[in-house]
């Protein structure tokens, strides 16, 4: 796209925007960066991933080059170095196919789609730190976060990296690191959010843009849940050189996902690496049939006393009931860990960690916890409150992820559902029309096999 059509963009956005409330956007936009940053902190290893990578060149005639090991990348050494020591030992298969394109030369641009854990974060790390060059004191990389804390987290693993790299230097474009005015930059690695990036580029000029060689945009679903941040990523954008690499990634790619992601990198490459499906397949799936909140409590201590359950995950429709239950199954003396919305992101984080190390049996949370959290020993899933979404109807999707955390790496699982009523009756028997899946109510005769399940 032309610069004159991408100011264009950015003047009839700006013009949107001013009759838009910003506010309509900010709780989504909390919702996926806290999930995303909850991600970051309780990720510990990457995601065994067996989709494979659809790659679109941009250029198909080009020969298209993947890598089985750091070697073949011919890295220095310094950073080969600091790949090993961070756990690396070959690449995974987001980094096979996109490392050589982002280490070509010349550069060449990409739009990467992946989940979390899959290490784009270090491959686009590595690209920056490869392209840096530590004799020329001025900003080279910019890294533009939706918020302080993912750029936190992306300055750490630029700093894990880059350990035995020391003359390469990282400074924080984020509000609160005030510089003198008239001041230039030194540090090679600029990382921020984009209002302050913005400001550093333009308004004060600590930045020169145009000496820019890369140009890494990450969490771009995240991104785009405010107006401002699209604003504020394509001026920088327009700014920069025609030379400079521009990498883009986003876990997800709605349609608004990949206009923001074309407007933002012109002739690119494109990488998706698909989610892994989430599968009801080698899960038991049964009901229990109580009148009460109480009875479902009851029910709940029954099975604890009929089986042995490795650990549970607990999944309640309100804080309230959460709060509720997690007290009553202590009282009963069960080592119960407590996840809610309203939990700063590295307190839930500390719980989940807690709850991984198997320091809590059993955690009870909201949906705040129904997605992307991968804990081994996790054998029942039990929906003390089915999942509906604001209409009353049932949410078939927070159902699947629910479940979802059980049943993983390829073991077999359990998820019990209580019901309550002939309304949570009904949701049910549509959530089971709904995955074509028998969901069977509990006798005693079952307790033999669901035992060799939890256990």
């Amino acid at each position: 796209m032309a610069t004159d059509s991408w100011a264009q963009a950015v003047d009839e956005q700006e013009a949107a925007a001013e009759s838009v409330n910003i506010n309509m956007f900010r709780g989504c936009f909390e919702d996926k960066a806290a999930q995303s940053l909850l991600n970051k902190l309780i990720r510990n290893n990457l995601v065994n991933t067996t989709n494979q990578v659809e790659v679109l060149q941009k250029d198909p005639n080009s020969p298209l080059y993947s890598v089985k090991s750091f070697e073949e990348l011919r890295l220095k050494p310094q950073l080969l170095q600091g790949v090993y020591a961070m756990g690396f030992n070959r690449p995974s298969k987001i980094q096979e196919t996109a490392l050589p394109m982002m280490l070509a030369e010349p550069p060449q641009n990409l739009i990467a789609q992946s989940q979390s854990g899959t290490g784009k974060t270090a491959a686009f790390v590595l690209a920056m730190l490869s392209h840096v060059d530590p004799n020329n004191k001025y900003p080279q990389c910019l890294c533009v976060s939706p918020t302080y804390e993912l750029a936190l987290q992306t300055g750490k693993v630029i700093e894990q990296m880059g350990k035995y790299y020391p003359e390469v230097k990282l400074v924080y474009a984020i509000r609160g690191n005030k510089l003198q005015r008239g001041m230039k930059l030194q540090e090679h690695i600029v990382i921020g959010t984009p209002g302050t990036m913005l400001d550093w580029c333009s308004k004060f000029k600590f930045i020169d843009p145009k000496k820019i060689k890369v140009f890494v945009l990450d969490e771009a679903d995240v991104m785009i849940a405010t107006q401002g941040h699209q604003d504020q990523s394509i001026r920088i954008q327009r700014m920069l050189p025609k030379s400079c690499q521009m990498l883009l990634f986003s876990a997800t790619f709605e349609e608004s996902v990949w206009n923001f992601a074309q407007r933002i990198v012109p002739d690119p490459n494109i990488i998706k690496l698909k989610r892994e499906e989430e599968t009801l397949d080698t899960i038991k799936q049964y009901y229990v049939l109580c009148n009460c909140k109480e009875e479902k409590f009851q029910a709940l201590c029954n099975i604890y006393g009929a089986i042995t359950i490795a650990q549970a995950m607990i999944f309640c429709h309100t804080r309230k009931t959460a709060g509720w239950l997690a007290g009553e199954l202590s009282r009963e003396g069960h080592q119960v860990a407590l996840l809610s919305g309203e939990m700063q992101v590295e307190q839930r984080a500390a719980v989940i960690e807690r709850f991984r190390d198997g320091k809590e049996k059993v955690l009870v949370t909201t949906n705040v916890c129904a997605r992307g959290i991968d804990v081994e020993q996790v054998s029942v899933v039990i929906n003390f409150d089915l999942p509906v979404d604001k209409d009353g109807n049932p949410d078939n999707e927070t159902y699947l992820h629910r479940i979802g955390r059980t049943g993983r790496f390829g073991k077999r699982g359990l998820a019990i559902n209580m019901v309550d009523s002939k309304m949570s009756m009904n949701i049910l028997h549509r959530i089971q029309e709904h995955f074509n899946k028998k969901i069977e109510k509990l006798d005693t005769d079952d307790l033999d096999e669901i035992e060799k399940i939890a256990s």
